[in-house]
């Protein structure tokens, strides 16, 4: 195991070490119980500014040394490996058998599976195909003794025992330490539309209602303001399409005929496509940000919530994933902490009418415990802890960086 060290959240130096297999996991998880210190896995540490500040001293595991294939019954449309793997690598894998996994990730060449999942990270196709937990059937961990247990299997239909699938995804390594993963798959799409509809502040809330009620089944409903400098008008919608030549002909026919007089309309198929996809996905990932905030509300609020955030005078650049209520505003380098602070209690007012909140995905080390991250505790908060405990007794998995200091 070859070791160095790195800061996280401005925590540290803590030494990093690389183990190559999961039994040495199992004994660094082991050492970390026996020493009462902390295990902070990472990968390719593209969700690294995620979270609030470490509590406890301890070591980063970089589990990019777990990254094999175990099983691939393209056939069957699943997939085993390991969570060190990175998107990049498995999306080659499993396009020679003309499969996905069809979940977007930016900076998919660093970003590993164990750490989507622990983020559980989606992007814009998240409107048509879901989220990581509507694809992990199968999963193993490491628990705080360094023993794996399992939940789930290598076959799609397998309903035995609790989903700790679930429960694991999305729990930021604060429950153990994602070592296998099992995932359905779907096959590629054979033909890509991607349709901008350009608008003024106006018609957005109309445009909005209509793709909404639309005959048509977009994978994609994303809602861009200009400053992302995707748009070139006040506000963009882009609507993607994906399937059969057949299908993808008829849904792009049929969107213009329902919207087509509401606004600037411009198609893009299969390759002139891809830049736009691209742009989209690679949003969370955009460079120079000083600042993130990421809104979850109801889609209906979506208009209203993006206009007003539209007209403040430190505009963010504004992505909403429209069809599933969730807003991202990044900012440049230059804001001072006084001025994230009223922006972000501006957001969480907002967002409030909308029955959502908002978090920090990203901000300078020092601004994190002014900011709240996370926001206030949620209602559920206790229910958390006592899952924390029942699974974590020691607080040994990124102790301090999950909800409610969790």
């Amino acid at each position: 195991m070859n070791a160095t060290t790195c800061m996280l959240d401005g925590f540290g130096p803590l030494p990093l070490v690389r183990p190559g297999s999961v039994h040495d996991v199992g004994e660094l998880i082991r050492h970390a119980a026996a020493s009462d210190t902390a295990i902070y896995p990472i990968g390719g540490q593209t969700q690294i500014a995620l979270g609030a500040a470490p509590t406890k001293a301890g070591q980063a595991v970089d589990l990019r040394g777990l990254d094999q294939i175990i099983d691939f019954p393209a056939r069957d449309m699943t997939v085993t490996v390991q969570a060190g793997i990175t998107v990049q690598i498995l999306r080659d894998v499993l396009a020679k058998e003309n499969l996905r996994l069809p979940i977007d990730v930016a900076q998919a060449d660093l970003a590993t599976l164990g750490g989507i999942l622990a983020a559980n990270v989606s992007g814009p196709r998240r409107y048509g195909y879901g989220t990581l937990r509507d694809y992990v059937i199968g999963i193993s961990a490491l628990n705080d003794e360094g023993r794996e247990f399992k939940a789930g299997g290598r076959v799609v239909k397998n309903v035995a025992g609790f989903d700790l699938c679930k429960l694991l995804i999305g729990s930021l390594g604060t429950l153990g330490i994602i070592t296998q993963v099992t995932l359905k798959l779907r096959p590629l799409a054979e033909h890509h539309a991607l349709i901008t509809l350009g608008c003024e502040s106006a018609q957005l809330e109309a445009l909005l209602t209509a793709l909404h009620d639309s005959r048509t089944r977009p994978v994609c409903i994303d809602l861009v303001n200009q400053t992302t400098a995707i748009s070139e008008t006040p506000w963009s919608v882009l609507v993607g399409y994906e399937g059969n030549f057949d299908a993808v002909g008829w849904q792009v026919q049929q969107l213009v005929k329902e919207v087509g007089t509401q606004c600037r309309l411009q198609a893009h198929v299969d390759f002139t496509a891809q830049p736009l996809w691209d742009a989209l996905v690679e949003f969370p990932a955009w460079p120079d940000r000083q600042l993130a905030f990421k809104a979850n509300l109801l889609p209906g609020a979506i208009a209203a919530f993006c206009q007003s955030v539209d007209r403040e005078p430190n505009r963010p650049a504004l992505r909403a994933h429209a069809g599933n209520g969730i807003v991202l505003g990044q900012w440049p380098t230059g804001l001072t902490l006084e001025q994230a602070a009223s922006m972000l209690t501006s957001w969480r007012e907002r967002a409030a009418k909308g029955q959502g909140g908002v978090i920090v995905p990203c901000c300078p080390s020092e601004w994190k415990k002014t900011l709240s991250v996370w926001g206030p505790a949620p209602n559920d908060a206790w229910l958390m802890r006592e899952v924390k405990a029942k699974f974590d007794p020691k607080g040994i998995f990124n102790p301090g960086r999950f909800v409610d200091g969790i």
